[in-house]
């Protein structure tokens, strides 16, 4: 009898993007782009869907994962936040599990694109950061 897949990326995960600088930054803040919670919920089988938000933001998540070593992870956030649209664009890749890792914790590693541009111009489309996010 078969047993039941389990889509390893189900449920909350925290989300950290970053400025990608080829130069040491000082304070390490400086290159922190956005951060929040990113959380996976039930969909059909290698579909993508939930949330991703934080303090005064939330996009809803659609997309698609494909199994492989590493699984990879392409999906969408899009919303409303202060009254203009915003869309964001991610593809990540869930990292193996070392054989000898101690204390392991599951992530996610990988880069995120604005799609459109917000915040009367300031914030322009195509700028792209690199994230990581682990389980909670």
């Amino acid at each position: 009898m078969a047993t039941p897949f389990t889509n390893p990326l189900l449920g909350k995960w925290t989300y950290r993007s970053f400025v990608n600088t080829p130069t040491d930054p000082d304070p390490f803040d400086n290159i922190l782009f956005g951060e929040g919670t990113l959380e996976f919920t039930d969909a059909p089988m290698q579909m993508i869907a939930g949330t991703i938000g934080g303090e005064g933001w939330s996009l809803n998540l659609a997309g698609s994962m494909t199994y492989g070593n590493p699984m990879t992870a392409n999906f969408q956030g899009s919303g409303t936040v202060n009254n203009e649209p915003w869309i964001y664009a991610y593809i990540g890749y869930l990292v193996n599990q070392w054989p000898n890792g101690v204390n392991q914790v599951p992530a996610i590693v990988g880069s995120v694109i604005r799609v459109i541009p917000h915040s009367n111009g300031q914030a322009k489309a195509g700028y792209v950061a690199s994230f990581i996010a682990v389980r909670q």
